[in-house]
């Protein structure tokens, strides 16, 4: 309602009066008769206007629940574990190269094949190898021979040597009697030094042909061995992978690998972790074997179980990370050299802690807390000391009972006080 510049409508501020008077008295006055008022009247009239323009406050509107989602602590056994990232690696890797040259006459297997320990793989041509065992094998005959030759000699000229040496001690006995002549005594005595002469050239001749037999047989042995290299066998059981030399060519002694056979069956895996935890890995090393699971990238379903098997014995100082390997026995074959996997290596099982969803714990200016859910649904604030994590849960160490439920998604609209309404069932 506009207010006339000349009038003033008191009206609101009689209603009060009504009750007094039985009607509401008429304030429509002009401001002429409102300057000869007293002042006590003009001061009563103007607390009327006063409290007939205010209104009373309307009350603060009541805050929304705040929607979260939440989840109770619980008291379990955590695995102490330590997570990496890890090569396979095979435990052998062996370069088959052909130890004599030749023509490579066949290939035993198909690249890929998987093959046992002296399987033939490869065969070359055997045909000079043999002509040379043969020769060998003929020398050594021939020697053998004249060995029994030289031993024949040998017994005849014994036999001579004794009937010389009877003779020339008779003869030299006649010559002292002066039976015989002093050049018939010598003649003897010459003859019987010969004859034990002969004796020795063939004890020389003996061990000639002795040695000529030895020397026969190495060679006889070496054509053999070398006969033998023209077939090559597998010297692991593993996989084969790409044939470099196929049948037909001619190959050289200890040139290039003819193929690459890798030991899978059983299979390393090799990863690294912080020099910190060098101490704890030895320690529990020391009282047992400790369990590694290994996890192909490509197949995050599959595990394996292995055991640790080797700490380096040195830090790498670049990284300040230790080399560790893990040993696994892979029968179903799903790890392969050079892949990378998920590792995780378990050093002890922390008993009865309280655990949470790792998103329950946030980070602020004095550490970490987590908000936790009061009986009337108000949140509060908790610091807690978190400790290790075990895979989507973290352990709290200090701050948290089990059976508190805590929010793990809905912090930012949330402050000390604030209720909450759950989107899950807690």
């Amino acid at each position: 309602m506009g207010l006339n510049p000349d009038l003033f409508d008191f009206s609101h501020a009689g209603r009060g009066l009504r009750a007094r008077s039985g009607k509401a008295p008429n304030f429509m006055v002009s401001k002429r008769q409102l300057a000869t008022r007293p002042r006590g009247w003009a001061a009563v009239l103007a607390a009327a206007v006063l409290a007939g323009c205010s209104k009373p406050a309307p009350p603060p509107p009541r805050r929304a629940d705040v929607p979260v989602t939440v989840a109770q602590a619980l008291r379990r056994d955590v695995p102490v574990e330590i997570q990496a990232v890890g090569n396979v690696e095979a435990i052998s890797t062996i370069g088959v190269k052909t130890q004599v040259g030749g023509e490579l006459t066949r290939v035993h297997f198909q690249e890929g094949d998987t093959v046992r320990r002296g399987d033939l793989l490869f065969s070359i041509d055997q045909r000079p190898f043999a002509a040379q065992l043969s020769q060998a094998e003929a020398n050594l005959a021939r020697d053998k021979a004249q060995l029994s030759q030289a031993q024949a000699n040998l017994a005849r000229d014994l036999a001579q040597e004794k009937y010389a040496e009877a003779q020339a001690a008779r003869y030299a006995r006649l010559a002292g009697e002066g039976v015989i002549s002093r050049e018939q005594n010598e003649q003897t005595r010459t003859d019987a030094d010969a004859k034990a002469a002969s004796v020795r050239a063939d004890h020389a001749a003996i061990e000639s042909a002795q040695a000529a037999i030895a020397a026969d047989a190495a060679m006889v042995e070496n054509a053999s061995i070398q006969l033998g290299y023209t077939t090559i066998r597998s010297p692991i059981d593993g996989r084969t992978g790409n044939l470099n030399v196929k049948a037909g060519n001619v190959v050289k002694a200890n040139d290039v690998d003819l193929v690459t056979i890798h030991q899978i069956t059983p299979i390393y895996v090799t990863f690294a972790v912080p020099e910190s935890e060098l101490a704890a890995v030895k320690s529990r090393m020391a009282q047992g074997r400790l369990a590694v699971a290994a996890t192909p990238q490509d197949d995050p379903g599959f595990h394996d179980s292995g055991v640790l098997t080797f700490i380096d014995n040195a830090v790498d100082r670049t990284t300040g990370t230790i080399k560790l390997k893990a040993t696994f026995q892979n029968t179903g074959r799903k790890l392969w050299p050079g892949q990378f996997c998920r590792v995780v290596l378990r050093l002890a099982t922390q008993t009865g802690a309280v655990v949470v969803p790792s998103e329950a714990v946030q980070t602020g200016q004095n550490g970490e807390y987590v908000f936790v859910v009061r009986s009337d649904r108000t949140v509060e604030s908790r610091p807690v000391r978190p400790g290790i994590r075990a895979g989507a849960a973290t352990v709290i160490d200090q701050g948290l009972a089990p059976g508190e439920t805590v929010v793990t998604e809905g912090h930012l609209r949330l402050a000390p006080g604030v209720r909450v309404q759950f989107k899950n069932p807690a």
